[in-house]
């Protein structure tokens, strides 16, 4: 990921970072012309960063709860506000919401248009199924009541309705009788495809991206 041409990628990340070690171990594959510039937590004990410090990747660590101490009904505009300079600085031409727990606003999502930097998200369920946090627990209790056959995984671009941007990519995922009755083998299951999906649909909006700025330059 060192080209000076690579397209600059920001992740944002709330836990494990399982997805962010993806997009790190495709570096010099899949996503040979792509440079993750920086690592943004809102979490301070997310394994994530870890993962980011060990690939030498500059991290940050941005928590609501101070900005709450400090601006009381202004906090989450003011928290906002701040994501976006913190993003903006590092000149991305990208961001990845890999496991981002915290619903992204317009305070943060106008400045980026501004710039032209798109957001994309991974989401654990199909379009228009199961929005929100928990995607997969509720699609298996669906399951289980009989309601659906299968769920899924998207990447989508990122709007302030939460998880309804348009779908980039999507993988349906069949439930399995005497298997996904286990809510934890689903998960697993679902995780496995999960990070084969993010890196996919990152290398597809990356390509997408590196189209336009040569059209620019040229």
């Amino acid at each position: 990921m060192a080209d000076q041409n690579a397209v600059r990628i920001t992740v944002l990340i709330s836990g494990n970072g399982t997805n962010l070690q993806a997009l790190i171990d495709a570096g010099d594959d899949a996503l040979k012309n792509c440079r993750i510039v920086r690592v943004i937590s809102n979490r301070i004990k997310a394994h994530g960063l870890v993962r980011a410090k060990e690939a030498s990747i500059p991290t940050h660590y941005h928590n609501l709860i101070p900005y709450r101490e400090k601006f009381a009904d202004n906090a989450r505009t003011e928290y906002d506000k701040d994501l976006a300079d913190i993003v903006l600085a590092d000149k991305p031409d990208l961001v990845v919401c890999a496991g981002w727990m915290s619903i992204l606003a317009d305070k943060f999502l106008d400045p980026l248009a501004e710039a032209h930097v798109p957001i994309i998200n991974l989401h654990p369920a199909l379009p228009g199924q199961f929005n929100g946090a928990k995607a997969i627990e509720r699609a298996h209790a669906a399951w289980l009541e009989g309601k659906i056959e299968k769920s899924g995984i998207m990447i989508h671009n990122v709007i302030s309705e939460v998880d309804m941007g348009e779908p980039i990519l999507v993988e349906e995922i069949s439930f399995i009788k005497g298997v996904d009755e286990n809510v934890e083998e689903l998960e697993q299951r679902i995780h496995e495809k999960e990070h084969k999906l993010i890196v996919s649909g990152t290398r597809l909006v990356a390509e997408k991206i590196q189209k336009r700025i040569y059209n620019d330059v040229s």
